[in-house]
């Protein structure tokens, strides 16, 4: 009988889980459509300024094509969509924390707001890195290749592919902080072997780096710096979150 009723507890433990899994999902989804559908009916200018460190570096005159039927509204709707997951990704990260926060302490709960303001900021300004100093840096150093006999003109569905892409690798390269500080934290991996392990992370920066980015050492180099550096942080602030974390009584 008591084997029935775990059974029937932890069953109903499981839908629960999934019921809230649900509803965090579905209110992470309403933000973004809501800021997607207030943004679309700038959709044209959002995709021209997403294109300008592509046109500033082409000759004078030049323009992208498309090749599709439907490319020319499809795709600026997708870039559309990517800056409004960007913009509420405070939301959509709250959602992801407030779903595990039940099973959190009240001294580590007090930390959500801070991991998740920090998650977004990181995201958001590898994102801007890689928009700012990247795009203008690497399309610079690949259109110089480009022989004279050649009229450049991207296609616009390729370059957002490619833009989309180099947004996702920068933006989660911008997380290392996080993930270490909560490694650490957890209890996962200690400080001092993150240390040893650091020659193996460098290596692996680059590597990553290599296979993620266009094959131009520029962009390598804007991506595998910026990830050891902020492994570096990550080690440098990992300590001091785990001492404001402790528990009262471990602490005292």
């Amino acid at each position: 009988m008591n084997d029935e009723q775990d059974s029937a507890a932890a069953n109903e433990t499981f839908i629960s889980h999934l019921v809230e899994l649900r509803n965090r999902v579905l209110k992470a989804t309403v933000a973004i459509l809501l800021v997607f559908f207030c943004l679309m009916p700038f959709a044209g200018s959002i995709y021209d300024l997403l294109a300008q460190p592509m046109m500033a570096a082409l000759p004078a005159g030049s323009q992208m094509i498309a090749t599709g039927v439907i490319t020319p509204f499809l795709v600026p709707v997708k870039v559309t969509l990517l800056v409004a997951f960007i913009i509420a990704l405070p939301v959509v990260l709250y959602q992801a924390w407030a779903f595990i926060a039940p099973g959190l302490y009240a001294h580590e709960k007090r930390l959500v707001a801070p991991l998740v303001i920090s998650s977004s900021l990181l995201f958001i300004g590898g994102v801007a890195f890689c928009y700012y100093l990247v795009f203008g840096m690497v399309f610079r150093f690949i259109n110089n290749f480009a022989p004279a006999s050649i009229a450049v003109a991207p296609d616009i569905e390729s370059y957002f592919g490619f833009v989309m892409t180099m947004f996702v690798a920068f933006g989660l390269t911008f997380e290392v902080p996080i993930v270490v500080i909560v490694l650490v934290r957890m209890g996962v991996i200690e400080v001092q072997k993150l240390k040893e392990i650091r020659p193996y992370v460098i290596v692996g920066s680059f590597i990553l780096a290599a296979v993620i980015t266009p094959p131009d050492v520029v962009s390598q180099l804007m991506l595998a710096l910026p990830l050891c550096l902020l492994y570096e942080l990550g080690l440098w602030v990992a300590p001091l979150f785990a001492r404001v974390t402790q528990p009262a009584e471990e602490a005292g």
